[in-house]
């Protein structure tokens, strides 16, 4: 027999449970969202260590060390979702549509990277997602590009969130390397006093179509987010709501996509240009129709 107090001692321990979880999610909402606004941004990337067998050619990435400022826009904003579109500042007169991050809640429904323009799509088990949030992490054109699922941190003043994703090749390294087609990426967003930081410790995979992989070489990145006063970023705000409605209609084409729930794969490029080049021609006012026979072109 269940005593009265043994009854009342489980509903008090299921109330601070749900109590911890609701805080504990609400810190993590607050970290997710501190990481919109306006921001000056280190790039930082060396290579550091290489595998390869043929030492005598093989050719390492060059450091690089760049910066840009960046406005990074809020698109959405539920208890389960949260979207947030980055913008690259080149001047007030030519701003550059960034990539898009997308955070969710318990997520199961993964698109893991596995090699040149193909997504594996993944169904995760609710008890291995609890308490977690998948970043989505998207190209410019919000074709995908990797995603993963983990818990954000909380503890001795530190506010972070870290995952292993594969993922294509960065832009940076597009155009300059063949000869690896993977990026293992080992990601950690951290909140500081300034703004927030994005380590990256990676592994630069060659991946076989029995998917085997082979380690070529390893990288690390740095990249700090300094926050700045909104105003230096008005030129972005401004871009962004001229341009929302267009961008809008190619998310949602995407997300029809998504919502198959089956592996995806891509074409590089139609007519020999790429699909963010067509949707970059677009002017702001095209149609939704003009938008999705754009991106079915692209989808195998």
């Amino acid at each position: 027999m269940i005593t009265k107090s043994l009854f009342f001692s489980a509903v008090t321990a299921l109330t601070c449970t749900l109590g911890f979880s609701q805080d504990k999610k609400q810190q993590d909402i607050k970290s997710i969202k501190s990481m919109c606004g306006c921001y000056e941004v280190k790039f930082n990337f060396t290579e550091t260590f290489q595998y390869s067998k043929d030492t005598l050619t093989y050719k390492p990435s060059e450091t690089k060390h760049e910066s840009a400022l960046e406005w990074v826009e809020l698109l959405e904003d539920t208890p389960n979702k949260i979207v947030m579109q980055h913008l690259l500042i080149v001047s007030d007169d030519m701003i550059i549509k960034h990539w898009r991050q997308d955070w969710l809640f318990e997520n199961t429904d993964l698109y893991s990277f596995n090699k040149g323009t193909s997504w594996k799509y993944q169904k995760l088990d609710k008890k291995a997602v609890k308490g977690q949030w998948t970043q989505k992490v998207y190209q410019v054109d919000d074709s995908p590009r990797y995603e993963g699922s983990s818990t954000w941190v909380h503890v001795d003043g530190k506010d972070y969130w870290a995952n292993v994703a594969d993922a294509p090749l960065p832009r940076r390294e597009q155009t300059k390397r063949n000869d690896y087609n993977v990026l293992k990426r080992r990601n950690i967003h951290e909140i500081t006093s300034t703004g927030w930081n994005h380590e990256q410790d990676n592994d630069k995979l060659v991946r076989d179509d029995s998917g085997k992989d082979v380690l070529l070489a390893q990288e690390k990145g740095f990249d700090v987010y300094t926050k700045v006063p909104d105003s230096k970023c008005a030129a972005a705000q401004k871009w962004w709501k001229e341009n929302n409605a267009l961008w809008k209609n190619v998310r949602d084409k995407w997300q029809t996509l998504f919502d198959r729930h089956q592996d995806l794969n891509l074409e590089a490029k139609v007519d020999r240009k790429a699909l963010y080049s067509l949707l970059f021609d677009l002017k702001p006012d095209a149609s939704k129709a003009e938008t999705d026979k754009i991106i079915d072109k692209f989808v195998k």
